[in-house]
């Protein structure tokens, strides 16, 4: 009799233990998949709410983007007998910022001390070419320029003071404190016809937007997409974030007579830069 009392001991002791184990199990789940996601999704909405908060009056905005395109073609030969010729497009892009939407005075907060662009990604419509994306000198703007790859990354020697405008060296990127110049970038689409061979009954090419027409350049194929991050602080060491997505659209077709000039200044929330909290 005893060894069967001590067997159905044993028996409670590992269903207690059974039942404990479920118990605690059930508990976890409840805690994680109920109490735990309730309180998380309410940390996410207060998030939620103060960035809203914080973005409601905006600091800086863009005011406008300027996008100036044409085309050029670089002889090859020794000759230069126009029998070796690599067609580029390209478009220089100027971003203007607005810091005084909500603060008229220039301040610690709606000036800049640090600037950079990141997350470039340029998706071409036929994949024709080669695609650049980098700093544009400012005194370069609307005349063709080879530039190299960025890298993925594009730093901005911000200016603070008269006396670094006149020392600095504007082949860097360069951006002033008080937003008072645009970013300038230049995009480059190299080689989208190479070895091309000008006929000698029509020896005459010009070297501007009239060269893709002339070289038989389907613009609706070099259309391109840009994206990319602008990230800055203030002189408080606020962060800020914009997400550009400009499209170089050519179909119009003005480009064949020279140059295309375009100016984008109708913006709705997405021309906010986001404070980052």
């Amino acid at each position: 009799m005893e060894s069967y009392k001590i067997k159905d001991i044993i028996k409670n002791e590992k269903l207690i233990m059974i039942i404990l184990i479920i118990l605690l199990c059930l508990s976890l789940f409840i805690y994680h998949y109920i109490i735990n996601k309730k309180t998380l999704n309410e940390n996410f909405s207060k998030e939620l709410i103060k960035i809203d908060q914080e973005n409601e009056n905006p600091v800086f905005t863009i005011d406008k983007i300027m996008l100036y395109s044409s085309a050029d073609a670089v002889d090859n030969t020794k000759q230069q007998n126009l029998q070796n010729l690599s067609v580029f497009q390209y478009t220089d892009i100027a971003i203007y910022i607005n810091n005084t939407n909500y603060i008229k005075d220039i301040t610690a907060e709606n000036t800049i001390n640090e600037l950079y662009i990141d997350n470039i990604n340029m998706t071409l419509n036929s994949g024709t070419g080669n695609q650049i994306l980098n700093y544009k000198d400012i005194h370069e703007f609307g005349k063709f320029k080879l530039i190299d790859n960025s890298g993925g990354r594009i730093n901005y020697n911000v200016l603070h003071t008269n006396i670094e405008n006149e020392t600095n060296d504007y082949s860097v990127p360069t951006f002033f404190t008080d937003c008072s110049n645009p970013i300038t970038l230049g995009y480059v689409n190299k080689d989208i016809v190479t070895k091309y061979k000008v006929s000698k009954e029509n020896n005459l090419i010009v070297f501007d937007g009239k060269v893709l027409k002339t070289a038989g350049v389907n613009l609706k194929d070099i259309g391109c997409n840009i994206t990319f991050s602008i990230h800055l602080k203030n002189n408080l060491d606020e962060e800020y974030v914009y997400n550009a997505d400009i499209n170089i659209s050519l179909e119009d077709e003005a480009i064949y007579k020279g140059f295309s000039v375009k100016m984008k200044n109708k913006f709705d929330d997405k021309n906010k830069f986001f404070k980052v909290v």
